[in-house]
């Protein structure tokens, strides 16, 4: 056993007679002895299917307390788990399957028969206590080399957010995983009493390590929503007793502007922070939630690459519109082609640690400088070493040779009550190169009108630089995103530019 893998299987044994998981869409709570139960069901399943030592199992579905026993089946056997969005249309899974020829494969009920055309694949089912009604796909003919995992074999294979271009593929190793859980637990900190309430995508690095697997190593207990509920959030909070939370500032937004949401909150005494991450929460809506709903929202910054969490607010000195502070991660700025740890130096993220990797799957030299990883964010730490960030690279606005930050434009137009979220992106101009341009979604009972632009035109004026004013609006009834609700800035240039061409009309 690796030490991840020895140290869960102890965790669960320690509280075999516990309820440590509540699976919420099943309304039943799990023992530890549950979990093993069902690990050691999986494990003897694949091991009569002939797999083993890094095979990897291809998932596909939503949250539910079965990744826990399938994940640790799994790595005990040195097998690896890659989990993508249940939301995943049929046609996008079969390339997935024909690109890497899984020996194994899981999805939900209604996309099974996306895979009845391969004749090389068995249905099994296999039912469990965390899932009763299990369907395994399997390729037969399959053996694997018989083997035990070490520290440094691959045991989760996840895809980046993909929000500025195609998603690449991150590998990470057990020990990799076991120094990320280590630090979540840390840095919170995490211990027994503690009840966290699952909302985030369990496909995604911030459920499976900066979440479950903490959770699981600091004795705690995690309740499992089949997904966000903006009416269904404040009532969980309060039923279960939770603790903490993980979110992204699409669920701060919607939380706040809800109005089922505002009204089923009631003031909690035992909640000790929500968690925000996977992308910048404008201060403004930081303040607005603290005031709001009396709960301290601690800001951090993750990514995949690194196993998880990179910056975190310490809970008892929190600085709002920062990320945080590094934690046991080597972190510096790239600032005219030169490494720096200084303050107030602003330049491109790069990182470095055992918890971080060194390529992607699909190598990418142009992703490393020296043995860092270039993060592709752009930020700058302060005297006290807090981290701001100001966007991502790729996202900043060339307006004839002014670089304008989009987090920095969408922080001041939030502040306009009658603005439910804005988007800041880039337009083609003639004499500039690039202008700026919001994309607005307004509260449902406004309507866009000349009187409303013009209010947000001079809000602007007041509070903004000139060259960072907004030179066009565009309202919106939504914005795309991805599974986790990160804005996915360059489909929304395409929609934008498509609004355009028929405003042009």
């Amino acid at each position: 056993m690796t030490e991840l893998t020895k140290t869960l299987t102890e965790k669960l044994s320690e509280n075999a007679q516990k309820p440590i998981i509540k699976d919420i869409q099943l309304d039943t709570w799990f023992t530890g002895q549950d979990i093993l139960d069902d690990i050691k069901q999986l494990q003897d399943f694949f091991q009569r299917q002939g797999m083993g030592y890094q095979d990897t199992l291809f998932l596909a579905f939503g949250n539910s307390a079965l990744y826990v026993p399938l994940n640790q089946a799994l790595w005990q056997l040195g097998m690896i788990a890659h989990p993508v969005s249940e939301t995943t249309p049929a046609k996008e899974l079969q390339k997935y399957y024909e690109a890497a020829d899984y020996p194994a494969i899981i999805v939900e009920s209604d996309k099974i028969e996306a895979f009845e055309k391969y004749a090389e694949l068995t249905a099994h089912y296999l039912p469990l206590k965390t899932c009763p009604n299990l369907i395994i796909l399997t390729k037969s003919g399959h053996l694997a080399p018989s083997k035990l995992p070490t520290e440094t074999s691959l045991a989760l294979i996840l895809n980046t957010s993909g929000t500025t271009g195609k998603p690449k593929q991150v590998g990470l190793t057990h020990q990799q995983l076991l120094i990320g859980a280590k630090n979540s637990i840390a840095s919170h900190p995490l211990t027994e009493n503690d009840r966290v309430l699952v909302v985030m995508p369990m496909f995604h690095i911030n459920a499976q390590n900066i979440i479950v697997n903490a959770t699981l190593l600091s004795s705690g207990q995690l309740i499992i929503a089949p997904k966000f509920s903006a009416s269904r959030f404040w009532t969980w909070i309060q039923d279960y007793r939770i603790t903490w939370t993980s979110v992204v500032p699409t669920i701060v937004t919607i939380l706040l502007k809800n109005e089922t949401s505002r009204n089923t909150f009631k003031p909690i005494s035992h909640l000790r922070f929500v968690r925000c991450g996977s992308a910048i929460l404008a201060k403004s809506k930081e303040i607005a939630f603290q005031e709001t709903f009396g709960v301290p929202i601690l800001e951090g910054m993750g990514m995949t690459e690194a196993s998880g969490q990179i910056t975190l607010n310490p809970p008892t000195a929190i600085k709002q519109g920062s990320v945080g502070k590094p934690f046991k991660i080597d972190l510096a700025i790239v600032k005219d082609n030169q490494l720096t740890k200084q303050a107030m130096q602003t330049g491109e993220l790069a990182l470095r640690g055992p918890q971080v990797i060194t390529d992607y799957l699909q190598p990418s030299p142009s992703s490393f400088k020296d043995g860092w990883l270039l993060t592709g964010d752009i930020g700058h730490l302060d005297e006290d070493g807090y981290l701001y960030l100001e966007g991502r690279k790729k996202d900043f606005i060339n307006r004839g040779g002014e670089k304008i930050s989009p987090v920095i434009v969408e922080d001041v137009l939030a502040q306009l009550d009658f603005i439910k979220d804005v988007a800041v992106i880039p337009v083609a101009d003639e004499v500039y190169g690039e202008v700026v341009a919001a994309a607005i979604i307004l509260q449902n009972a406004v309507k866009p009108s000349a009187a409303l632009e013009a209010d947000i035109m001079a809000f602007a004026a007041e509070h903004l630089a000139k060259y960072c004013q907004p030179t066009q609006l565009y309202f919106m009834a939504d914005f795309p995103r991805n599974p986790t609700g990160k804005l996915l800035r360059r489909q929304l240039i395409e929609e934008v530019h498509q609004l355009s061409l028929e405003k042009g009309k």
